[in-house]
């Protein structure tokens, strides 16, 4: 690897997220070339690096050490040597480390370089079956509920299909709170994508709700795509339960009717109407 400048490359790898030969020939090439390669976990990168034969010195450089590192790196680089940084899996800096470290080479003046590869979002978007002309991707969610609930208020009103990372746990959960906030979607949920158990599920939230309840349990990374918003009439909590009243008053439909006529009509979870409904039928919700 040649540098012509006096200064060193910092080179951004994409290595598989699973399956070890979802890799390019480019970016073996570069790790093999470089003078460190900077690695999220290196224990972890061991194996793909063992895998093909590559020799090259690791350090680590992982989201709880990155602000102590990254002065070193840039120190290295200003020295001429290349370096390389990889995540576990994927694009670094994708919801990886590696955002303080290249802002920091940018800012020196110093050559960032992409080697593109592996993305679990973009990969699970091109089999999900959704719209692909536009979309949104949020990465992982805040974990406190009422944040994680805010910020779904938020997003429910984009166009553009939804990407999340989430965690086995807390996927059933995220998908409890967003059919209470966007309604019953169409979507998909991939889980460990390239790797052994390959698994795509899709349909509205609540199927794949359903189907991740029969499971006895949900193992390994998951990527949710949900369809954005395509209804232009978006209405809040006290207009819903003004519709509420004035349909429920009119009494042409039973509440099982009512809900899901309003669920249909405004994109809303069926049981968040109905639920509603009640409440104001009991007088504990006032209009």
């Amino acid at each position: 690897m040649e540098n012509h400048n006096s200064e060193g490359t910092l080179f951004i790898v994409a290595t598989p997220v699973g399956n070890l030969e979802d890799i390019t020939f480019r970016a073996v090439r570069t790790l093999k070339e470089v003078d460190l390669i900077a690695a999220e976990d290196t224990r972890h990168s061991k194996k793909l690096l063992l895998h093909y034969h590559i020799g090259t010195r690791l350090i680590s450089c992982h989201e709880h050490n990155e602000a102590d590192k990254t002065p070193g790196i840039i120190n290295h680089l200003k020295n001429g040597l290349n370096i390389a940084l990889i995540s576990d899996a994927g694009t670094p800096t994708i919801s990886d480390p590696g955002y303080k470290l290249v802002t920091s080479a940018a800012k020196e003046g110093i050559t960032v370089i992409p080697i593109p590869g592996c993305n679990a979002a973009i990969a699970g978007l091109s089999v999900a079956g959704l719209p692909t002309d536009s979309f949104l991707f949020l990465g992982f969610l805040p974990k406190k509920k009422q944040k994680l609930r805010q910020t779904l208020e938020i997003l429910k009103t984009q166009a553009p299909t939804l990407i999340f990372y989430e965690s086995p746990r807390r996927v059933k959960n995220l998908i409890t709170d967003m059919l209470n906030i966007f309604g019953d979607r169409k979507a998909c949920l991939a889980r460990e994508i390239t790797k052994l158990h390959e698994e795509y599920i899709r349909g509205n939230l609540s199927e794949i709700l359903k189907k991740l309840k029969e499971k006895e349990s949900v193992k390994g990374e998951c990527s949710l795509f949900v369809r954005g918003c395509t209804k232009e009439k978006i209405i809040n909590q006290k207009e819903l339960e003004e519709i509420i009243m004035d349909r429920y008053t009119a009494g042409d439909l039973g509440t099982s009717g009512l809900a899901k006529q309003i669920s249909k009509e405004f994109n809303i979870s069926k049981k968040y109407v109905y639920d509603m409904i009640l409440k104001i039928k009991k007088g504990d919700t006032p209009v």
